[in-house]
């Protein structure tokens, strides 16, 4: 048994003798220099470290990067802009069906905030802006989501101000009183 023993080397690979002194180097190409200074050593490791911490950042738990929450096409999926934009959507087809004529010639949009104020200008946040119509261009209503949100309280209440400011901007347009324009108008009740 002893003699077979020493064929054996204790890698297992029984055909290669084993190699007397040190190893090469091998994940050192033989051109490149070995490093000379501390310095070269510690700037490739710190190198490493970015690296490493790179991708660390990207995926800290090594789970994947995170995907949506709910699928599509189910109400948790939609963006509060989204659910913001169906409200003001809401409240002109609420007007359409005594008003279509003249909403037709009226572009309605949201914007996310009123652009900057004047630096003398001490008028509160506009909560929507009215541009008139011009050659060429139609009327515009634009209502700021932010502001319109940060006043509401809550789902509901959020739903009657979006409402509230389609009427009496429409009803300026108009030249008429928001009552006039929809009999179920607020008015900041």
């Amino acid at each position: 048994m002893e003699g077979m023993r020493d064929g054996i080397d204790d890698c297992g690979d029984r055909d290669q003798p084993r190699a007397a002194g040190p190893l090469p180097d091998l994940a050192r190409p033989s051109s490149a220099p070995a490093p000379d200074t501390l310095g070269d050593v510690r700037s490739r490791e710190s190198q490493n470290v970015r690296r490493a911490a790179r991708i660390t950042r990207r995926d800290r738990h090594g789970h994947g990067l995170r995907g949506p929450l709910a699928p599509r096409g189910v109400p948790l999926a939609r963006t509060r802009a989204q659910r913001f934009e169906d409200l003001v959507i809401e409240a002109v087809a609420r007007l359409e069906g005594r008003w279509e004529a003249q909403l037709s010639a009226i572009e309605f949009a949201v914007e996310e905030v009123p652009p900057r104020p004047q630096p003398d200008d001490f008028d509160p946040v506009p909560l929507s802006r009215l541009h008139p119509a011009e050659p060429g261009r139609h009327a515009r209503i634009v209502v700021y989501r932010r502001p319109v949100q940060a006043r509401a309280e809550g789902e509901d209440e959020l739903a009657a101000l979006v409402s509230d400011i389609v009427v009496e901007e429409f009803a300026r347009l108009l030249g008429m009183d928001p009552e006039d324009v929809d009999p179920g108008y607020a008015g900041g009740d």
